[in-house]
């Protein structure tokens, strides 16, 4: 990539906070990303949605924004709207696609539409909670099986069901954070992450990341507060599966239509080494545990320049023909 001058991107608002489940994770991302665009020139600013008016974004002469904010009002495709009513280009994906993304039922529907691996799953919405329903789900996936709200993210509200006596207070917790719950056929074996930057035909998927968690639990407080958590990169994967898990990565980003940047999450099934989609995110992580940053290290590129870039990539729906010609 060329190199990027940036004063070019004029004033810039880091987007952080917010009002999601995930503020707290989103104030530790925006931290880093601020202080990377600051170190290297970029006039950026903090600006948490939960504290301002969006519409001060244009009355304060804001070029552009980046978008750092995890969950719903902030990765769901509503601020993106926002945005492009104000005309403010914004990192990553647009309105439909974070939208879509956000919720892991609609994900998965056009994953499998496209014949793209993803879990068996059943969707129980708000007036499918009763005991008699709720018991009838393992009949069907099995068990152990994941039990989450589908436009949640951090692992918050996840729970792994073992047997039928835990499945309501499972749908009860999730059911906290989303009116519907979802419930995924649990795969045994290994989690991974691939990271995908650009747009198009331009996309490109960063090296795997292997997770390895203490008893598998890849949790909130795992995730983010404690240093128990192994990550490896390179996967020390067999470069075939490596392979295979990138352009997976990069098919299930086109499906959905995504630009800028993603993260997919996957989980590599023990038995026959088949990878399975569980989710796309399209607002990643930008913490000190966060997985983007580290993929990048890997493949050369340091947290700065990786906020440069995507950055650079901002941009509004309407833009979207000429950004998707754009091989930065």
């Amino acid at each position: 990539m060329s190199t990027i001058d940036s004063s070019s991107f004029g004033k810039v608002a880091v987007l952080m906070g917010g009002s999601s489940a995930e503020r707290e994770v989103s104030l530790m991302s925006g931290a880093g990303v601020l202080g990377a665009l600051r170190a290297r020139g970029v006039d950026a600013h903090a600006f948490d949605p939960s504290e301002r008016d969006l519409c001060d974004l244009r009355r304060d002469g804001f070029a552009r924004c980046f978008i750092v904010l995890h969950g719903r009002h902030g990765e769901d495709g509503t601020v993106q709207g926002a945005l492009e009513l104000l005309g403010i280009p914004y990192t990553g994906s647009g309105v439909m696609a974070s939208s879509v993304a956000m919720d892991k039922v609609m994900t998965k529907r056009l994953w499998q539409a496209d014949g793209l691996p993803t879990p068996r799953y059943a969707r129980l919405a708000f007036d499918q909670q009763s005991l008699e329903q709720v018991r009838a789900v393992p009949d069907v996936l099995g068990l152990p099986l994941i039990v989450k709200p589908p436009r949640e993210g951090s692992s918050i509200g996840v729970t792994k069901v073992q047997g039928y006596s835990q499945m309501q207070d499972a749908v009860r917790l999730a059911a906290r954070y989303d009116a519907d719950v979802l419930c995924e056929e649990f795969i045994e074996g290994e989690e991974v992450t691939c990271a995908v930057l650009g747009t198009g035909q331009y996309a490109q998927a960063l090296p795997v990341v292997r997770i390895a968690a203490p008893d598998g639990a890849y949790d909130y407080q795992n995730k983010y507060f404690t240093d128990e958590v192994k990550y490896h990169c390179p996967s020390g994967l067999d470069a075939a599966l490596e392979d295979e898990i990138r352009h997976l990565s990069l098919a299930a980003y086109r499906t959905l239509g995504c630009r800028g940047w993603g993260r997919a999450d996957l989980m590599i099934r023990a038995s026959d080494r088949k990878p399975f989609l569980l989710e796309m995110n399209t607002s990643p992580g930008m913490t000190s545990h966060s997985l983007v940053p580290m993929a990048a290290r890997a493949a050369g590129i340091d947290y700065e320049t990786l906020c440069l870039r995507v950055l650079a990539h901002a941009a509004l729906d309407a833009d979207r023909p000429a950004a998707a010609g754009d091989a930065n």
